[in-house]
């Protein structure tokens, strides 16, 4: 009768204990969103708002994107559906196919975005702290003051590479990787002595070149491979990739804007801050996934899209990876920019009114960077025009 009452007991207490951790998995799932692929209508029904917005946006094109010989790709999307979508010119801008809704462009540092959210993905899931010091992920790294979330924010107070690797004695005929500029970075750290960190803003390529390097130590695979198998993959993003120099003669090219071929150089192997390849299409997805409980949780969403610079009075400011319009009316403009050669592009996203504004182009114009007076169509917003990357 004992032994019988002793397995009562122990068996009682097997089931609670089972309930309590499912239920404590449940929590976490819960958590954690899945990846949830968007699946495009080339013929969607269109509300009179979204009438509205197209208007705005066949107006932007004709008016400026079409008389300064834009050659890209521009979509305007709007809960998810193309609203208006154009491409212009040809490949080689003088020669070749014609560009159409599978070429996929160098998305500058509108890479920062997918370097940044790979980076929160992987403090989602527990693999990293963006508070813990970046010299824990890189061995060896002299300024353990600085976090990850200063690389994310800008605030590093780090030297950009752009600007030192060839002062310190780098042959520009050979291409400098990632991890080479970080042993750079250790070897010369008392000639590349590095601001104190969480001072103030300042926009930094290197930031996300280590952060590149953080994302493979922290998930045991390539930059190219992690953001395939995490982002590309489960979104559908099939003709967006990373560059790697075995693609270089097969990469779409880009031009200055007198048509001139923009050549190689010796930076080009750098990847994080940009050397992400997409199509106006696969950033629609990727905008949708943005949004709450489609990829991220709540909390990342929030760390990611608020400002964390007020040094300085006005409504721009920086988040994680994202530049910020943030207007005193509580819109909210989520938005990068980018220019790498004779590429420049523009990813702004209206989470308010459910809208993204996607322009991409490979031949030098300056004009791309005005997309956001799209957005006039909506109130609450002040559309200030930028170039910054």
């Amino acid at each position: 009768m004992r032994s019988l009452k002793l397995f009562v007991f122990f068996f009682i207490s097997f089931l609670v204990l089972f309930w309590f951790f499912d239920q404590q998995l449940s929590l976490n799932r819960k958590d954690t969103a899945t990846p949830t692929m968007l699946e495009l209508d080339s013929h969607p029904v269109l509300t009179e708002v979204d009438l509205k917005l197209q208007s705005s946006a066949e107006k932007f094109y004709e008016e400026v994107l079409k008389r300064t010989r834009f050659n890209g790709a521009m979509l305007v999307g709007r809960n998810g559906k193309i609203i208006y979508e154009k491409y212009a010119g040809l490949a080689h801008v003088t020669e070749g196919n014609p560009i159409d809704s599978t070429t996929s462009f160098h998305l500058a540092s509108v890479s920062k975005t997918f370097t940044a959210m790979a980076v929160l993905k992987l403090w989602e899931e527990g693999k990293l702290d963006i508070d813990s010091s970046i010299a824990k992920y890189i061995s060896g790294f002299p300024h353990e003051q600085i976090t990850i979330r200063d690389l994310l924010n800008h605030r590093s107070g780090l030297p950009n590479y752009v600007h030192f690797v060839e002062k310190l004695g780098w042959d520009t005929k050979s291409y400098i990787s990632n991890q080479e500029i970080a042993n750079m970075m250790i070897q010369h750290a008392s000639q590349l002595k590095a601001d104190r960190s969480n001072r103030y803003f300042d926009y930094c390529n290197t930031n996300y070149v280590l952060l590149a390097l953080i994302i493979e130590k922290a998930s045991q695979l390539s930059y190219a491979d992690y953001l395939k198998k995490v982002f590309f993959e489960p979104l559908g993003m099939s003709d967006t990739f990373v560059f790697s120099m075995d693609k270089s003669n097969t990469v779409l090219q880009s031009y200055k804007f007198n048509n001139r071929q923009e050549p190689m150089m010796f930076l080009d192997a750098v990847y994080g801050d940009k050397n992400v390849y997409s199509t106006v299409r696969d950033m629609l997805k990727w905008d949708y996934a943005l949004y709450e409980g489609r990829l991220f949780n709540k909390k990342t969403l929030d760390n990611a899209f608020k400002g964390y610079s007020h040094e300085k009075r006005g409504t721009r400011n920086y988040g994680l990876g994202w530049r910020l319009i943030e207007m005193p009316s509580g819109k909210k403009i989520i938005y990068h920019n980018g220019w790498w050669h004779g590429n420049n592009t523009v990813f702004s996203r209206l989470p308010q009114d459910s809208t993204v504004i996607i322009v991409l182009g490979n031949k030098y114009n300056r004009s791309i960077y005005k997309a956001k007076r799209i957005a006039g169509v909506f109130s609450g917003y002040g559309i200030e025009l930028d170039e910054d990357e």
